[in-house]
């Protein structure tokens, strides 16, 4: 699977479309780059363009979009309200799909170094890139503005950039550089003039104020419309949703006497943070991420890739390799089981045997359909933990999809058991040749009842429910038992036919 890496810079110009055209034109410019979106804000005096592609040809997009900033971007002459210290202000990487951290970290390093010796721009690395623990935060090397990281610079050597020379830019200033989780950039506006009160809830929201954990936020007056924002950053949305947070807004404004204007998105965000905010706000009853229409199209294409048509197993592999949640274990565990039923299938066949073919034929299909059962039950448990813990039926949620999440694999683990004892029956009347082919069957089935055995015993140990954990012990005892018999059988060779 291709690697695939997104990019987020943020320019210090929301104002002249010219200008914002010409870096547009310079990412799409590249090959292998897709622009995603683009914002702009003249308030803020900024514009974020996301785009994404291979990652070679992100850095060279991310770099040309740089170049083009420093020649028209003079931060002698910019006035907005959202904090900045480059015409470039900051550059994310961020990994999506088949990428990892490490190769967004190793990007991040190479166009700080490009940009610095090419463009005589000083470089500072930032998250999980940052060289120095001083320089994690965005707004600890923003703070101050440009007079703040100059003075910094002069007076301290661990303010030295990265890359570059240890001295502003003329009229680019400086550029952050670095590679993060995804983060969401959600502004509420209130119909007030009044900045005060923008501040003051961002101040209390804040993580930094001992308010929201993962959330960073400030207060900005938009002249150009006569009312104020609270500017935030969600820097995980799986600790504080968009929600939570627009509620933390709410909440705030409501005391001040002012009511929420709007909210707004600036660039993208995961799927499953608008699922949550959606599910949260609407108060929907056990919602289940797929039960959006896109999100089940998309399963299901990956498990059948042409309408009409069976998943073949190259499709499952590489899915299954994909750096995804799901499919995982347990649809390997319940593929190996299939298999098993399978070779079982063709040794019945060849026998002549109808009754265990049947059986075993079922077996194979019913193991099959577990396959994507399993990934259903994964989903269903990340999605009640992504609940807000003060969300009142979260406990029950995480109940309920912990159950299922382990009645799934110990499913598995009986029918391929099931399936392994079928199979030596099977065995007893077949040729040498024969044998030896439904013998790997039994195998696998073996491999894929421990398999669903070691994920229903670690599911077992999440669940807080004592009747259902009672069951589960009981259920797992039982088929453990079955699996040693297998297990004798398996090594005992059958009679010569």
């Amino acid at each position: 699977m291709p690697k695939i890496v997104e990019c987020i810079p943020n320019f210090s110009e929301g104002r002249n479309p010219a200008t914002i055209q010409a870096l547009i034109a310079a990412v799409e410019s590249v090959p292998g780059v897709w622009l995603l979106d683009r914002t702009s804000d003249p308030d803020h005096h900024r514009s974020v363009l996301t785009f994404a592609g291979n990652p070679d040809a992100v850095l060279e997009a991310a770099f040309q979009a740089i170049q083009i900033a420093t020649k028209l971007i003079d931060l002698r002459h910019h006035t907005g309200v959202h904090p900045r210290i480059g015409a470039t202000d900051v550059v994310p990487f961020v990994p999506l799909q088949g990428s990892t951290m490490e190769d967004c970290v190793q990007l991040a390093r190479r166009l700080g170094q490009r940009v610095g010796d090419e463009l005589n721009i000083p470089v500072f690395l930032y998250e999980q890139t940052a060289g120095h623990p001083d320089r994690t935060r965005l707004e600890a090397i923003r703070q101050g503005g440009l007079s703040g990281l100059e003075a910094r610079m002069a007076a301290d050597r661990n303010w030295q950039p990265d890359f570059g020379p240890p001295h502003l830019h003329d009229t680019a200033g400086a550029i952050v550089i670095g590679a993060r989780h995804p983060l969401i950039a959600f502004n509420v506006n209130l119909n007030s003039p009044d900045l005060t009160i923008a501040r003051t809830i961002a101040r209390t929201i804040r993580q930094s104020n001992g308010g929201l954990p993962c959330v960073k936020a400030i207060g900005v007056a938009l002249a150009s419309r006569g009312i104020v924002q609270v500017s935030m950053n969600l820097t995980d949305y799986r600790v504080t949703s968009m929600a939570a947070a627009f509620r933390a807004v709410q909440t705030g404004s409501a005391k001040a006497g002012v009511e929420i204007a709007e909210s707004e998105l600036i660039g993208l965000a995961p799927q499953a943070a608008l699922d949550q905010a959606a599910s949260t706000l609407l108060q929907i009853r056990r919602f289940d991420p797929t039960q959006i229409l896109e999100t089940r199209l998309a399963s299901v294409r990956a498990a059948r890739p042409d309408p009409g048509s069976e998943p073949t197993i190259a499709a499952f592999l590489r899915t299954l390799s994909a750096a995804t949640p799901t499919p995982a274990g347990g649809s390997a565990a319940a593929l190996a089981g299939a298999l098993a039923a399978s070779l079982g299938t063709m040794g019945a066949r060849i026998g002549k045997q109808t009754e265990p073919e049947q059986s075993l034929s079922s077996l194979s299909q019913r193991l099959t359909a577990l396959m994507q059962d399993d990934c259903k039950a994964y989903e269903a448990v990340s999605s009640a933990r992504r609940l807000p813990v003060e969300h009142a039926d979260r406990p029950l949620f995480l109940a309920v999809a912990l159950e299922k999440a382990t009645a799934v694999p110990l499913k598995i683990a009986e029918l391929a058991c099931e399936a392994g004892h079928v199979i030596t029956t099977v065995r007893k009347v077949l040729s040498t040749a024969v044998q030896s082919d439904v013998t790997v069957g039994i195998i696998l089935a073996i491999a894929a009842t421990e398999a669903g055995l070691h994920t229903a015993k670690t599911n077992v140990k999440l669940q807080r429910n004592q009747r259902v954990n009672e069951d589960h012990v009981q259920r797992i005892a039982k088929i453990s038992n079955s699996l040693e018999e297998l297990k004798g059988l398996c090594y005992t060779p059958p009679p010569s036919t």
